[in-house]
């Protein structure tokens, strides 16, 4: 059920190789996907050597999805080498790091505009996009990453929290605009994981720790760990599955301290 072969996905978000959405992307190509990834800036040289080592060598393009023009190219260029897509993985985040450092009541104007259009409404424009080519293969399925600092309070997490319970609310309602042409739009939130963008949040190795005791697995969640659960919402196993959040924590969220 969780079988790719000749299915398309596009992958967006990549940095290197500790990146959730690297995982994905091996998770599925392993099952016989074929995959464009993204890049964005200076991480065109690490995105193309990694393509390098999937089954089958991706389509590597630019993409800034803060440019309604570039992520235009990126269907077009889609539409040409595919003729369809199956698949969206969105793992697009950001926010400057003096809004992660400051106090939130600190948080500027621009800060907050930057990390809610790059994090949440970017979902929204990739999937407008998307349709048209799902629609082609009959339907599709729309991902996204998200944390628990939507619900809950962070250190140092700020305005990414705000980001990501806006990232979620628009989970739902993009689920029920687009599930009547038989796409599903679903997110994972992932425990943490030291990936680039953790590496702007100071005091994560104190968070890591927290997950580390208190989570009812006694241990952090691996990458690959998160790729295997998000082969499952894209696949067919998953059918049924829209507006859902997946947690993918080592079940912390379920505990109360």
């Amino acid at each position: 059920m969780s079988d790719f072969a000749g299915k398309h996905g596009l992958i967006i978000g990549i940095a290197n190789k500790r990146s959730i959405a690297w995982a994905i992307a091996q998770a599925t190509a392993r099952r016989g996907a074929r995959l464009a990834l993204t890049y964005q800036g200076r991480f065109e040289e690490h995105v193309n050597e990694l393509s390098q080592g999937l089954g089958e060598p991706a389509l590597v393009v630019p993409c800034d999805v803060a440019s309604d023009a570039d992520i235009d190219a990126v269907f077009a260029k889609l539409d040409q080498e595919f003729g369809g897509l199956d698949f969206l993985v969105h793992g697009a985040a950001f926010a400057r790091r003096e809004e992660l450092s400051a106090p939130f009541s600190d948080t500027s104007r621009e800060g907050f505009r930057v990390a809610l259009d790059i994090s949440a409404y970017s979902l929204i424009a990739l999937t407008k996009r998307a349709l048209p080519l799902m629609e082609k293969r009959g339907g599709g399925s729309v991902l996204t990453l998200t944390y628990l600092g939507s619900e809950r309070v962070f250190p140092n997490y700020n305005v990414m929290g705000v980001a990501k319970a806006a990232l979620e609310a628009t989970v739902r309602y993009l689920a029920a605009d687009v599930g009547p042409k038989n796409v599903r739009v679903n997110a994972i939130s992932a425990g943490p994981i030291k990936t680039l963008a953790a590496s702007g949040i100071s005091g994560f190795s104190n968070i890591l720790g927290v997950y580390r005791d208190r989570a009812p697995l006694r241990r952090n969640v691996e990458a690959g760990e998160v790729g295997d659960a998000a082969a499952f919402l894209l696949s067919d196993a998953g059918k049924a599955i829209t507006g859902e959040v997946l947690m993918v924590d080592s079940g912390f969220h379920v505990t109360g301290m």
